[in-house]
């Protein structure tokens, strides 16, 4: 068993108090989160009386590897202006050394909440093509998430989606703040969920059941965006599969399981290669359109085209119903 030092446990029990933000501009509210080696705080800016989330991490490594891990993650952050991104206001420095960063707060439930009150296929898909699209932005910026799952989507009390917890990201783009192991990043908020093992290859980061085949071997240098859209293949899964109301239908059509296992493929070359391909299958399913994951029956296709045009095919029926009525009518 490893122990820790003197200077480590003392970190600990520094970081398990309440931070001391007399030197900031913030004053501290309460405390909303809690995960291995982070706290997140509410609070509030006096400068622009506005509420705030800070994150403050802390564990027992040397003070720059701590600080390094902040700021990279604080740097992905601003690096990302999107509407379904938490976004970075400011980064400093307590009184006792440690750094923090302050973003946006956030009010809503996690994904997996926030689906009880969902009543219908359509409407979760529509708010999955929500968390494609941030996901999406985030690759074109050369970034990866590596920890999607329910519990890093939220859902705001206006129907904002907003993917949170970026402290497992990858920079791709070989930037000049990237360090010689970006892999290390800050661990995720909840670390009952996550796993942190060395292995040859580097450190598997992530959540089992969520993260690709090659991210659980730790082959963190062979990581593309298509780890992250096994993550949301997982992720689509959760959401057509929770339980829902008795009153909405619970079938999930061949179409959707077939999205959905190639999303997750095991071999990542069957996988979707773009975010915007899979948001594309998932599009063309909800506006009643063939989807390239699936190869459709005759019987299917010919379903699929009444369920589009059930409407208009009705209309037809008895549009040609009545003219037989009265066609027959005025023979007599």
């Amino acid at each position: 068993m490893k122990h820790l030092s003197d200077k480590a446990l003392a970190r600990l029990r520094r970081g398990a108090n309440p931070p001391d933000l007399r030197a900031t501009r913030y004053t501290l509210l309460a405390q909303v989160g809690r995960g291995g080696m982070g706290v997140v705080y509410a609070a509030e800016d006096k400068n622009l009386q506005r509420r705030v989330a800070l994150k403050v991490l802390d564990a027992p490594v040397s003070e720059a590897e701590l600080t390094d891990r902040l700021m990279r993650e604080a740097r992905v952050l601003a690096r990302l202006e999107h509407p379904g991104i938490v976004p970075v206001h400011d980064v400093g420095t307590l009184a006792d050394g440690r750094v923090f960063y302050a973003m946006k707060f956030v009010e809503g439930r996690q994904l997996d909440q926030h689906l009880e009150s969902v009543t219908s296929i359509p409407d979760r898909l529509r708010i999955f093509l929500r968390i494609c699209d941030a996901v999406a932005f985030a690759h074109a910026h050369g970034i990866l998430h590596r920890d999607l799952k329910p519990a890093n989507v939220m859902v705001g009390p206006f129907g904002e989606v907003l993917v949170m917890d970026w402290g497992l990201a990858k920079d791709l783009g070989g930037r000049p703040d990237r360090r010689a192991h970006p892999q290390d990043a800050s661990p995720p908020t909840d670390a009952r969920e996550a796993i942190s093992v060395a292995t040859s290859d580097g450190k598997v980061l992530g959540t089992p059941g969520y993260m690709s085949p090659e991210q659980a071997r730790g082959q963190v240098e062979t990581l593309d965006e298509r780890s992250d859209i096994f993550s949301l293949g997982a992720v689509l899964r959760f959401i057509v599969s929770q339980k829902l109301p008795a009153r909405s239908s619970r079938r999930v059509e061949r179409a959707l399981e077939a999205i959905c296992g190639q999303a997750c493929a095991e071999e990542r070359d069957r996988r979707y290669p773009t975010v915007q391909e899979l948001a594309l299958d998932i599009s063309r399913y909800l506006d009643g359109l063939p989807v390239t994951a699936y190869r459709e029956s005759i019987f299917e296709r010919v379903a699929r085209f009444y369920r589009r045009y059930t409407f208009f095919i009705l209309l037809i029926v008895t549009y040609l119903l009545v003219r037989v009525v009265l066609a027959l009518f005025y023979r007599r």
